[in-house]
């Protein structure tokens, strides 16, 4: 032991030495929150109020519309559900007027779209005009879907990146209260002059938007794409935690760009592959093995997001609580507000998880914690359908579950598939492979808000609540399987992390040794070789 003391002393004075302090073996202080970034993400984020008030709006005013346009259940199920499939034509545009027109003006987009189809909605006179409009309203969803999280990733430093990309779902939330809200509040009004105010209203955030987004830089990753490195730098200045993150961060990206190290100018010239071409390509026609398994990530989470029954909740909430054997309007009405209170709020709490605790956890608990509440659910709706007289303890057991599965799907599953699916994709990717994650959650999400009715007539509202119990437990074994933590990497080295599927965890083992072993060697005082 002694020896070994001695040999700590007798370093070899031609090397350069260290004193360290207490202060060195500190923890190391996790930077502040960037305010211009939090700026940024919340302006682009109001973009997804569109979607939410449309949501939470849809779900009282379809009951007036029915009545006041006399329309079967399969019309009513076609005006809430194809809004959904009409989106897919604005992610898809999105996905090339992102790379063409940049982020930002994407976003405008979004607002003067939506904006046209809300007042379309308001003054719609029968049902063909309505369904016109619902086309129009969709493509601005569709833009809007694609774009937020793409945009508040984009501009993130990678220590809040969770937090900030979550804010699109929390938007969405706000915007599907506001929407439950509005039907309450315009209820009393005549049947044909309430609905047409519900929606109508809906273009006030796209003005809004529109005159906040002014304001906003673009992408510091679409700027270096288009060569404009200089417009670039002072963006990641802004929005970096500190100038030595701004700096990692411009040569992360202009790596990717395939911009030389070495090339600082302001301008400089690129190969223009930023408007999509070849992309499609190396997505579906020649995937490299990390690309095909970001692809099944995307896919899955986008995909069980919807197909685990929360639009139909969202959408059909008066029904539900119809079945549950509420049967005042007014009832049903303040209790979807409820609804709504309760998924802002626990979207709310997940934002301040994500960064702390990761993405795996939080996602595998809230998938957990809807099975469960699913599972309950559909045995409360079964016992009240069965039985010929009402029965309190299954009514309130059913309202409590309704309100516990929004909230543990807001918890995990509400935010995680923007935020995970958004930073994966490497940056010549990134556009338009969110655009296929939107495409399949709007098609899913479609399909389970046109159909729900008929489903739940076909195997009874309990049946259907099993059903989507089921569903999301295939959906917890893929995500636990499959699904690598991303936290606090940055974009550019989210690669690493896939293209072994379910063998994963072996190759983060590896590389967290590798960093041991070059961290420890870079550690290490240097010894004299005295003999």
């Amino acid at each position: 032991m002694s020896a070994g003391l001695n040999s700590e002393r007798d370093v070899n004075p031609s090397q350069p030495t260290t004193e360290k302090t207490l202060a060195d073996f500190d923890p190391v202080k996790k930077p502040k929150g960037n305010k211009f970034a939090f700026a940024c993400a919340i302006t682009a984020s109001v973009a997804s109020i569109l979607l939410g008030y449309d949501i939470g709006v849809m779900s009282g005013a379809k009951d007036y519309i029915k009545i006041d346009l006399k329309l079967s259940d399969t019309q009513v199920g076609l005006l809430v559900g194809t809004i959904n499939w009409y989106s897919l034509v604005g992610s898809a545009a999105a996905g090339v007027t992102s790379d063409w027109i940049g982020r930002r003006y994407t976003i405008v987009v979004a607002g003067a779209v939506f904006f046209a189809g809300a007042l379309l909605m308001g003054f719609s006179t029968n049902y063909a005009f309505l369904m016109i409009a619902r086309f129009v309203a969709g493509i601005g969803v569709g833009f809007a879907l694609m774009i937020a999280p793409v945009y508040t990733t984009e501009v993130s430093p990678a220590s809040s990146r969770g937090f900030l990309t979550s804010f699109p779902e929390v938007f969405i939330n706000a915007g599907i209260l506001l929407g439950y809200v509005s039907n309450y509040a315009f209820s009393k009004l005549p049947t044909n002059l309430g609905w047409r105010i519900m929606l109508g209203v809906g273009a006030i955030p796209s003005v809004f938007l529109a005159l906040v987004v002014i304001g906003m830089p673009e992408s510091p990753r679409w700027l270096v794409m288009q060569g404009r490195l200089g417009d670039a730098r002072k963006v990641l200045d802004k929005t970096s935690d500190t100038k030595e993150e701004s700096q990692q961060r411009l040569s992360e990206i202009k790596e990717v760009a395939g911009i030389p190290q070495d090339c600082n100018d302001d301008v400089v010239r690129v190969q223009k592959k930023s408007h999509g071409e070849g992309v499609w390509k190396e997505l579906f026609i020649h995937p490299t093995r990390p690309v095909r398994h970001i692809l099944l990530c995307v896919i899955g989470i986008h995909f069980f997001q919807q197909a685990s029954g929360i639009d139909a909740v969202v959408l059909y909430s008066t029904n539900i609580f119809e079945k549950a054997g509420i049967t005042s309007s007014n009832d049903k009405l303040l209790a979807t507000v409820a609804v709504g209170f309760t998924k802002t709020v626990f979207i709310l709490v997940a934002t301040f998880l994500l960064d702390r605790i990761g993405r795996r956890p939080l996602l595998l608990s809230s998938i957990g914690g809807m099975v469960l509440s699913l599972a309950t659910l559909g045995f409360g709706l079964t016992i009240i359908d069965h039985s010929h007289e009402k029965l309190p303890w299954a009514i309130a057991l059913s309202i409590a579950m309704v309100l516990a599965f929004v909230a543990f799907f807001s918890i995990g599953m509400g935010p995680i598939p923007w935020v995970y699916s958004s930073e994966i994709f490497p940056l010549r990717l990134r556009a338009q492979g969110t655009g296929v994650g939107v495409a399949v959650n709007r098609v899913t999400s479609g399909v389970i808000s046109t159909t729900f009715i008929m489903l739940y007539e076909a195997i009874s509202i309990g049946g259907a609540f099993f059903l989507f119990a089921g569903i999301a437990t295939v959906a917890w074994v893929l995500f636990f399987a499959c699904f690598p933590e991303t936290r606090e990497r940055t974009l550019e080295d989210m690669e690493v992390l896939f293209g072994n599927f379910i063998s994963w965890r072996s190759v983060l083992k590896d590389g967290k040794k590798e960093e041991e072993v070059h961290g420890g060697n870079d550690g290490q005082i240097q010894m004299g070789t005295k003999a």
